[in-house]
C-alpha cells in the first residue's frame, strides 16, 4: 500500500518500505506498532489484573461491592464483548474507516475507558469506563495486527520476522502489567492500580500518533469500501444483527423470568444477553456460509470439518480465559500468596502466562520447523491443546480437594496456569492458519471474524457455568473438576475425528 507524504515526495512507495531497514532489520513503523501494542496490551492486561477485585471488594474497601459469582460473570462476560466488539472493529476498519483511524479511535476510547476507572465515581462511572475499554479495544485489536502486515510487501521475507518480534511486545506488555498494576492497587487502592493501566495507555496512543509517518501510509486507506449496490444488502443484514440482539435480550428475559426476577433484568440479565449473543453469533456465521451460493460442494465440506476445530478452540479458550475470573478469585480467595518474608499480590500470577510464551515460544517454533512434516498435523495440536487446558483444571481441582479446607500453595496456581500456557503454544498459533484454510473463499477475509468468536463464546460459557455455581468460593474442586474432566472427554472424542479434519485441512492447502 502506497501514500504520497505532505511534502510531496513518495517514502510510502514499496521500495521505499521494502528499503527500510531501520528498526532491527525492519521497517521503522514496526517500532511504532511495536510500541502501540505493547503498551495497549500493557493497560489491557492491567486493568483485566484487577478488575475482579474491584468489582466484588466492599465499598469501604473502594471497591463495587458485588458478590463473588456475579463478579466472575461479568468479568468473564467483559471478555466475551471484547471479541465480539473486534468483529465490528475489524469490519468497520475494512469497509469504512480504515485500520489507522480505526486504531487511533480506538487508543482514544480506551482511554478514557481508564481514566474514568481511575476516577472515585461508584458504579456508574466504573461501568462507563469498562464498557469504554471493551468498545475500544474492539477497534484497536484486530487492527493493529493487520497494520503490522502492510509494512511489508507481498514476498517480503522479512515478514514473519516482523510479526515475531511485534508478539514480543504483545507479551512484554502482559507481563510487566500485573506486576506494576497490582503493586499499585496494594499501594494506593484500585484507582491507582487503574491510573497505572490509564498512563500505560497515554504511552500507546504517543507511540501511535508521533509514529505515523514511519507507518508509510499503512492503513491509511480503506481496503475495501461499501459500494452502492452493497447498501441493501448490509441494510438487510444490520436488521438481521438487531433481530439477533433483540432475540439474545428476549431470550434472556424469559429465564430470568422463568428465574423468578423477570421484571429486574438488572446485571444478571445483560450477562445473559451477551451470553446467547456470543453463543448465536458463531452458530448464525455457520449457517450464513452453509447456505451461501458462493460456496461449492468441496468448501461445504470443510466448513463441516472446521466446526470440531472451532469447538476444541472455543472450550480451550474458556479455560485459558478464566485467568481474569475464576482463577483471579481462587488466588485470593484458596492460594497460600506469602513467600519467604513476602506477601504477593493476587494479579501477579497473570504474568505466568506471558513469561511462559516468552521463554518457550521460540524453543516450540523451533521444534515445530526441525520436525517439519514428522510433526504432529494441525488437528492433532488443537487436541493436545486442549487436553493440556482440561488437565490443567483437573490439576487444580486435585490439588485443591487435597487441601481441604487449608489454602493451596503459590506453586499450584503457577503448574496451573504453566499447563494451560503449553496448551496455547500447541493451539494457538495454527488456530488463524486453519480458519483461513479451511474457509470458503467467498470468506477468507473474514477468517479473522469468525476465529475471534472462539474465545467471545468461550467466556460466554464461563458466565453461564459461574452463574448456575452456588457459593463459589466454597465450590472450587467441584467447579474445576467438573469442566476439566467434561473437556478432557470431548477432547478425547475430537481425537478420534482428527483424521477426517487432517484430510480436509490437506486439500484446503492444495485447492
Amino acid at each position: 500500500m502506497s501514500a504520497t507524504s505532505a511534502t510531496g515526495s513518495t517514502p510510502s512507495t514499496p521500495s521505499a518500505r521494502s528499503q527500510d531497514h531501520r528498526f532491527f532489520g525492519h521497517p521503522l513503523g514496526l517500532m511504532t506498532l511495536f510500541g502501540t501494542e505493547l503498551w495497549e496490551r500493557f493497560s489491557y492486561y492491567g486493568m483485566r489484573a484487577i478488575l475482579l477485585y474491584f468489582i466484588t471488594d466492599t465499598l469501604a474497601n473502594g471497591g463495587l461491592g458485588i458478590d463473588r459469582s456475579t463478579g466472575v460473570a461479568i468479568t468473564s462476560i467483559y471478555g466475551a464483548s471484547v471479541y465480539l466488539l473486534s468483529v465490528v472493529g475489524g469490519w468497520l476498519a475494512d469497509r469504512v474507516i480504515g485500520a489507522r483511524r480505526a486504531t487511533l479511535y480506538g487508543g482514544l476510547i480506551i482511554a478514557t475507558g481508564h481514566v474514568l476507572l481511575a476516577v472515585p465515581g461508584g458504579a456508574p462511572t466504573a461501568f462507563a469506563g469498562i464498557i469504554s475499554v471493551a468498545v475500544g479495544t474492539g477497534l484497536l485489536k484486530p487492527n493493529v495486527s493487520s497494520m503490522v502486515g502492510d509494512l511489508y510487501e507481498r514476498g517480503d521475507a522479512r515478514r514473519d520476522g516482523g510479526f515475531s518480534i511485534f508478539y514480543m511486545g504483545i507479551n512484554l506488555g502482559s507481563f510487566f502489567s500485573p506486576i506494576l498494576v497490582g503493586a499499585a492497587r496494594s499501594w494506593g487502592g484500585y484507582h491507582a492500580g487503574f491510573l497505572v493501566a490509564a498512563i500505560g495507555m497515554a504511552f500507546a496512543l504517543v507511540f501511535f500518533v508521533l509514529g505515523r509517518k514511519a507507518l508509510y501510509g499503512a492503513g491509511d486507506h480503506v481496503d475495501n469500501p461499501i459500494t452502492r449496490e452493497e447498501r441493501p444488502a448490509l441494510a438487510r443484514g444490520g436488521v438481521g444483527i438487531l433481530g439477533l440482539i433483540a432475540l439474545s435480550a428476549l431470550a434472556a428475559w424469559g429465564v430470568a423470568s422463568w428465574r423468578g426476577n423477570g421484571s429486574a433484568f438488572g446485571t444478571e440479565g445483560v450477562v445473559d444477553t451477551i451470553s446467547y449473543l456470543a453463543f448465536a453469533a458463531p452458530i448464525a456465521y455457520f449457517i450464513v456460509m452453509l447456505r451461501s451460493p458462493k460456496v461449492t460442494a468441496p468448501e461445504r465440506k470443510r466448513v463441516l470439518a472446521y466446526i470440531p476445530l472451532f469447538i476444541a478452540a472455543m472450550l480451550f479458550w474458556m479455560i485459558n480465559e478464566q485467568a481474569a475470573s475464576s482463577l483471579s478469585a481462587f488466588a485470593e480467595d484458596k492460594t497460600d500468596l506469602s513467600f519467604l518474608w513476602w506477601t504477593i499480590e493476587p494479579a501477579f500470577f497473570q504474568s505466568v502466562n506471558p513469561l511462559i510464551i516468552i521463554l518457550f515460544a521460540p524453543v516450540f517454533a523451533g521444534v515445530w520447523s526441525k520436525l517439519a512434516e514428522r510433526g504432529p498435523s494441525t488437528a492433532h495440536k488443537f487436541g493436545i491443546g486442549l487436553a493440556l487446558a482440561a488437565l490443567s483444571f483437573v490439576f487444580l481441582a486435585v490439588m485443591t480437594a487435597l487441601a481441604g479446607d487449608a489454602k493451596v500453595g503459590s506453586g499450584v496456581l503457577v503448574g496451573t496456569y504453566a499447563i494451560q500456557t503449553i496448551g496455547e503454544l500447541f493451539l494457538s498459533p495454527v488456530g488463524l492458519a486453519a480458519t483461513t484454510l479451511l474457509a470458503p473463499a467467498a470468506f477468507r477475509s473474514q477468517a479473522m471474524a469468525l476465529w475471534f468468536l472462539a474465545p467471545s463464546a468461550g467466556q460466554a460459557i464461563t458466565a453461564q457455568l459461574v452463574s448456575a455455581t452456588d457459593d463459589l468460593a466454597n465450590n472450587y474442586a467441584s467447579y474445576f473438576g467438573t469442566i476439566g474432566v467434561v473437556t478432557l472427554a470431548i477432547a478425547g472424542m475430537f481425537f478420534l475425528v482428527t483424521p477426517w479434519i487432517t484430510r480436509h485441512i490437506r486439500e484446503g492447502e492444495e485447492a
